[in-house]
């Protein structure tokens, strides 16, 4: 099964490193794009949604899963 999982960051983030780290632990490929950049950041929260303020979000197959437990629920699906 192949997965197009993409990680949106940004630097000193334990959310961030965490949902990596969990990505990595499953050796799940996935491309990271760093936004470090507030006005960048804020750009892209906007085009997530309304709700979203806050990093990782992250993309599986083109679909936002959100940050680390929508990461976690998403693998768990893919699995089960």
């Amino acid at each position: 099964m192949d997965l197009k999982i993409v990680v949106y960051s940004k630097s000193a983030c334990p959310q961030c490193d965490a949902a990596k780290m969990l990505l990595k632990s499953r050796s799940l490929a996935f491309e990271e794009i760093r936004i470090d950049d507030e006005a960048q950041r804020l750009a892209f929260y906007e085009k997530c949604g309304p709700s979203v303020r806050q990093m990782p979000q992250i993309f599986v197959n083109d679909q936002r899963v959100g940050g680390v437990a929508g990461l976690q629920a998403a693998l768990a699906q893919l699995a089960g």
